[in-house]
């Protein structure tokens, strides 16, 4: 199976578009992913060449998985046992229809507007405000915990320190746009708490990994060298806007461009959303509410079940989303829904087991070590003050 390097999705090498450089071969899900690899890359278009991908829509995971759903949702017309979960189903559709809308329209604008370069030369710098840099830009990268991890492993190719990387890595799923909107939409202020501290826990694990570095308990990039002073993002950003033509046909195309990020992220993660809608409601309909509350009530190890459920349940961010929403809607624990959300992303094996391949074994460990107990900590608390 090959990885697209831009989104991270696996896919067989007869079934995809494939872009060749010299004797290296490079494999896409889409062809938006591969001509932002080309673009990125400054790759000559003509070395490009496609791969007959058999199946077409039939295999494209957001429409069986669309299609799925809209048979049983139809089927619960006269099946009266899959009423409760249509029911549930739509309620949730409802709730967050237009929150994923404007998430996937935002993420289009930044996959769009803001250049490779920029987030290249703020995360390569051994200070402090590194970290932050690189929470900021984990909040504006729109897309799935599953796409961010080739945006990150691809930041540690360019030279992005291991902190730095960590913290992109841990803010990017649960402190971005899409997220934002959707928790809020979900869980009202309180969805808003979930995004401040899983911030505070990106800042925190960032710091704490600077230490480990310093002290050479976790490896070094060695693909850091020190950015060109003489670059300027500011410079860079008035020479595009002065540059920029007002004209129809830019806006025509500028909105082409949108439009095809925000399709590009929603083949990637809406079918994840509809499947944790999916999860949400079959759990809300048909599993008792005692057993919610016996074993992911607000205790120690309702925390603890919790944290294992969602370990092996490896769902998309935007996909746990509704599931973490209907745990909260079961038990009231606000810190179980956040320790569900927060485990998915430190205890993720996908996450660590290309952390641990890409930037180093020791990172990978450390980022359970220095997460979880964060996270099972922050739960206990907000089950005890936040009701």
């Amino acid at each position: 199976m090959a990885r697209d390097p831009i989104c991270a999705m696996e896919i067989t090498e007869d079934k995809a578009i494939k872009l060749k450089k010299g004797t290296e071969a490079y494999f896409f899900c889409s062809q938006h992913c591969k001509d932002k690899f080309v673009k990125q890359f400054g790759i000559v278009e003509e070395t490009a060449c496609q791969v007959s991908v058999r199946g077409g829509i039939f295999r494209n995971k957001l429409f069986i998985i669309s299609a799925s759903t809209f048979v049983i949702v139809a089927a619960s017309f006269f099946i009266p046992f899959l009423e409760p979960f249509r029911k549930i189903f739509l309620g949730y559709l409802k709730t967050i229809w237009w929150a994923v809308g404007l998430g996937l329209f935002l993420g289009g604008l930044i996959d769009y507007y803001i250049p490779q370069e920029y987030i290249s030369k703020i995360l390569s710098r051994k200070k402090p405000s590194t970290i932050f840099n690189a929470v900021v830009i984990g909040f504006l990268m729109s897309a799935c915990s599953h796409g961010i991890l080739a945006l990150s492993i691809q930041l540690h190719k360019k030279g992005a320190s291991n902190p730095a990387v960590v913290s992109f890595l841990l803010a990017s799923p649960w402190a971005n746009f899409t997220i934002t909107i959707m928790l809020i939409s979900l869980f009202g202020l309180k969805g808003l708490f979930i995004i401040l501290s899983a911030i505070f826990i990106a800042i925190n694990t960032g710091f704490i990994f600077m230490f480990l570095e310093n002290r050479g308990l976790v490896e070094k990039n060695k693909n850091t060298i020190d950015v060109p002073e003489q670059f300027s993002i500011l410079k860079d950003f008035k020479l595009r806007a002065r540059n920029y033509k007002f004209k129809l046909k830019t806006l025509i195309s500028d909105f082409k461009g949108i439009l095809k990020g925000a399709l590009s992220l929603s083949n990637m993660v809406l079918w994840w959303i509809i499947l944790g809608i999916i999860i949400a409601s079959f759990a809300g309909a048909y599993i008792p509410t005692h057993i919610f509350h016996k074993f992911m009530g607000p205790t120690i190890l309702g925390l603890m079940v919790t944290l294992l459920f969602a370990t092996i349940i490896e769902i998309c961010s935007e996909g746990s989303s509704p599931l973490a929403f209907e745990i909260f809607r079961q038990t009231g624990a606000l810190g179980n829904s956040f320790v569900f959300l927060m485990a998915g992303v430190v205890t993720d094996y996908t996450e660590i087991g290309l952390l641990w391949s890409n930037v180093g074994r020791r990172v990978a460990l450390w980022l359970v070590l220095v997460t979880v107990p964060q996270v099972i900590v922050i739960g206990y608390l907000v089950n005890l003050f936040i009701k």
